[in-house]
């Protein structure tokens, strides 16, 4: 699923069609119910993201907004084998943005009056400090990795960047929340907002090239793969003490890390 860094980076892509009328919505998946007359002829005032959510501000007050879950992604060119995968077109004054989303899990809504969603605070905020990550960990028995995946907590955080910063804070992600010390979470939140600095930097990150695989609004790959040091690596060396890298299930995902230095 795209996280933060890849919602933003597309988000970054398609800031250019801000100041665009939207001529047409054509919603070509019957699932999506979409309430074309609402959004044709409005002006994109703004392309913001929420969390995950990609936020189209229109002239109007309303929001025109996309989750793009698994495999979607938005994009200004698609190829042939994509063209079944396409599941609405919004047809600019400048050109056209592609909603590709293989699996059809992606959503796309149309909001009168705000954003909908109750979510936590953005990882980039002032809000996101070592006093909040503290507050939100304190009392809870939970696994740590299941808080900061938790989107009522921290929004646009998901299962690759919460392992990575795992192991950057040498945190194990079975820990109970509760259990962490005061420097563990000082080293976690600044692990946190690093790997997901960097993970934009590098324009996100790519696990595959089939057509469900991530790719920004461009239709280029990120970069930020060969980054990874715990995600996806099962049974590869640690890259910082050697041990081989686990992978566990929780809470139904794959967790991957160093039983070596994630102590």
């Amino acid at each position: 699923m795209p996280e933060l860094p890849e919602v933003e980076t597309i988000i970054r892509g398609l800031r250019v069609i801000k100041g665009a009328k939207i001529n047409a919505l054509q919603v070509l998946d019957p699932r999506l119910d979409l309430p074309a007359n609402e959004i044709n002829g409005r002006t994109i005032e703004a392309v913001k993201r929420r969390g995950k959510y990609i936020l189209f501000l229109l002239s109007d007050g309303g929001s025109f907004i996309v989750h793009l879950r698994m495999s979607g992604r938005l994009a200004f060119t698609r190829s042939a084998g994509e063209e079944k995968h396409t599941r609405f077109i919004l047809h600019l004054d400048c050109g056209k943005v592609y909603f590709i989303n293989p699996r059809r899990l992606g959503t796309a809504e149309y909001a009168k009056n705000g954003f909908p969603y109750q979510l936590g605070v953005e990882p980039f905020s002032d809000q996101f400090t070592v006093e909040y990550l503290t507050k939100i960990t304190g009392d809870s028995h939970a696994p740590i990795k299941s808080i900061l995946m938790d989107q009522k907590r921290i929004a646009g955080l998901g299962n690759i960047y919460s392992a990575e910063a795992l192991w950057r804070a040498k945190i194990d992600p079975r820990r109970k929340a509760k259990t962490l010390t005061q420097a563990e979470i000082h080293a976690l939140h600044a692990a946190i907002v690093q790997v997901l600095t960097e993970a934009i930097e590098r324009m996100g990150t790519t696990l595959g090239n089939t057509v469900s695989d991530y790719r920004n609004a461009d239709g280029d790959y990120g970069r930020f793969q060969g980054s990874l040091t715990v995600y996806g690596r099962t049974g590869r060396p640690c890259r910082r003490c050697n041990e081989p890298i686990e992978r566990i299930i929780q809470a139904g995902r794959s967790t991957f890390f160093c039983c070596g230095c994630q102590k």
